[in-house]
């Protein structure tokens, strides 16, 4: 399972933690990232020597300074919130009051903030009913018109409602597009968005996460899957699955 699923298979618990322990094989994983650390084994961060378990929770702060921060982030397809939602839970979670936020937004009223706080918690009480309604629904094992809807990854877009794909329609677009199998090359780019998405998050699987990779090293690989790499590359990055340097020298995983 990639880190990308374990963040959407994580409960609450551990998407607030930030990381998930695997009893198999005995190591914390970063829901963040693909990092994880070996339980058993000591990892000197700083000059100071941490066991997997403190080392996980050091590199959160290191990367991403708090999951908060990291959460809080996402698109707001992800989190239901707009950007003003996003700047009034920030104030809440350094602990200011209400006057204080009036001052540090430069204006407004003590009781339009409070009328958000009233509205948040609203948010959260109905979020515990939907959480709730969702897990009895997976427990209920004689459901036979259940469809596997697959992930996308967080910073990808043009992903919306249309775009709901099943477990079963992956495979069949990417038998028929990948003809040689999963790591061979790609027959044809297909024209259908959704085919589209279904392609590009196959391709993304062969580049490495946390990686930087120069042009010349995407090129190659993308070469290696399809004739027009460029094509690939231009949509790899318009739709999120992808970012690099303004002056287009780096690539990353995004």
């Amino acid at each position: 399972m990639s880190y990308k699923e374990k963040f959407w298979d994580a409960t609450i618990e551990e998407l607030a933690n930030g990381y998930t322990y695997d009893a198999l094989n005995d190591e914390y994983a970063c829901l963040l990232c693909s990092e994880s650390f070996e339980d058993g084994i000591i990892y000197p961060i700083d000059g100071i020597l941490y066991e997997a378990k403190k080392a996980v929770k050091r590199h959160i702060e290191d990367a991403h300074n708090s999951v908060f921060d990291y959460l809080i982030q996402l698109d707001k397809k992800y989190t239901g919130l707009s950007q003003h939602q996003k700047e009034i839970l920030h104030y809440f979670e350094k602990g200011l009051s209400d006057k204080e936020i009036v001052e540090a937004q430069g204006g407004g009223s003590t009781s339009t903030i409070r009328n958000h706080r009233f509205k948040l918690k609203e948010k959260e009480k109905q979020a515990k009913v939907f959480l709730t309604l969702m897990n009895l629904l997976h427990k209920d094992k004689n459901s036979k018109n259940e469809d596997t809807l697959i992930n996308f990854h967080k910073g990808a877009t043009m992903v919306d409602d249309r775009y709901v794909i099943t477990e079963e329609e992956k495979n069949k677009v990417l038998a028929t597009y990948f003809k040689q199998g999963l790591e061979g090359e790609l027959d044809t780019f297909p024209s259908k968005e959704k085919r589209k998405l279904i392609v590009l998050q196959n391709i993304i699987n062969r580049f490495e996460q946390g990686r930087v990779y120069s042009e010349k090293e995407v090129n190659a690989i993308l070469m290696a899957i399809y004739s027009d790499y460029v094509t690939i590359r231009r949509y790899l990055i318009e739709y999120g699955f992808m970012d690099r340097s303004r002056d287009c020298t780096e690539y990353w995983i995004k």
